[in-house]
């Protein structure tokens, strides 16, 4: 018998018409958002070199609002990448190495574990176990170090991935100081204004209150996120699906940016540790292609997520690949998103609810839409 191999390629934008993005993409969201009662939702796509963004429900469900491609989400954890790219990008410049220990830019916590950790390991979930949250009890950056100062790891640093805010948190404040600015004002001049972002926001400005979609919790109530100590670092940033798919754009290198802040975006990408089919990056979770389905919504699931899992170091670390699926997932009490990119498909996808609905469905949409518009 013959085997025949098949290789398959993301059709070229001009055989992929806005229609036909449709179609697949409300087939795949629809279901999901009847079944989960999720009021409003925006898909951001980038398809080669095009993006659409298409939009279902209702931004407010109080005065009928709907969802528009002006609408901003809050993304959750997907705030990370930023905080990432950010730290990259004061490497770039010479401000900190990733290599450097925390320690370096916090004296305070010299002689500490935590002193002692590598920022590297702040950025990649390989710290020794954090918890998830910040203490309820810890209120401004005086009791943060505080807690840092007594901090013992359970584990060895780099022997295990625990996903906590703390880390990435301590991340984003440490490049802040090495840049020597406020962190939200940092991140808007330097990663969202050069990346072109023109409603992405950590602090939403009064006139552009209209277009911040309203959370909803599983009892319908609405909601916002509420800022706390590294709020803004791991989980604050607020955005369009469209302003999503360019940042997609950028990490897979299909805009004209300067030099630095590519530079910047392709060195989150390096990957550091193996976490079984998962390699971990700067924040970013990849996969080499081709990849199921329940792969991807294992790496994205609750046991993953919250418990330790044994790690492989890769030293060096290893330098971006293109045949690969990239992901994040993002969840505020009220909000839950995804993101996933294919560079060498030069394919994106930015999925954006106003309700927290679980991972494994959101990989899903992702998954169909991309098989749904691969030829």
């Amino acid at each position: 018998s013959v085997v025949v191999l098949c290789i398959t390629s993301l059709a070229r934008a001009s055989d992929i018409s806005r229609t036909e993005a449709l179609r697949a993409t409300s087939a795949a969201v629809q279901p999901v958002m009847a079944k989960n009662q999720i009021p409003g939702l925006a898909v951001g796509l980038v398809l080669q070199g095009q993006t659409y963004v298409f939009n279902y429900g209702m931004a407010s469900v109080e005065d009928q609002r709907p969802v528009t491609d002006a609408t901003m989400f809050e993304i959750g954890s997907i705030s990370k990448t930023f905080t990432a790219t950010l730290a990259t990008y004061a490497e770039a410049l010479g401000k900190l190495q990733l290599s450097d220990t925390v320690s370096s830019y916090l004296p305070e916590l010299a002689n500490t574990d935590f002193g002692r950790l590598q920022l590297y390991h702040l950025g990649t979930h390989t710290t020794g176990v954090l918890p998830l949250q910040i203490p309820d009890e810890v209120k401004n950056e005086t009791q943060l170090l505080n807690y840092f100062r007594t901090w013992k790891p359970p584990y060895k640093t780099g022997e295990v991935r625990t996903y906590a805010n703390p880390s990435i948190g301590a991340l984003g404040l440490i490049t802040a100081k090495s840049l020597r600015q406020d962190f939200s004002t940092v991140m808007r001049h330097d990663i969202f204004q050069p990346l072109g972002l023109k409603s992405t926001y950590i602090n939403v400005p009064s006139e552009k209150i209209r277009n911040y979609a309203f959370g909803y919790t599983k009892d319908k109530a609405p909601v916002r996120v509420n800022p706390g100590v590294l709020s803004n670092e791991a989980y604050g940033v607020k955005t369009t699906a469209q302003d999503l798919a360019r940042f997609l754009q950028a990490n897979m290198g299909m805009l004209q940016l300067g030099s630095t802040l590519q530079a910047s975006l392709d060195n989150t990408r390096k990957g550091y540790f193996k976490v079984g089919d998962m390699t971990q990056g700067l924040i970013w979770e990849e996969y080499v292609l081709p990849v199921d389905l329940e792969v991807l919504q294992k790496g994205n699931s609750a046991a993953v997520i919250y418990n330790p899992i044994p790690v492989l170091a890769q030293v060096p670390p290893s330098a971006p690949r293109p045949n690969v699926w990239v992901n994040k997932t993002g969840s505020t009490n009220g909000f839950g998103a995804y993101v996933a990119f294919v560079p060498s498909k030069s394919f994106g996808i930015a999925v954006l609810a106003n309700k927290n609905y679980p991972n494994e469905e959101r990989v899903e949409i992702a998954k169909r839409i991309f098989d749904a518009l691969s030829r």
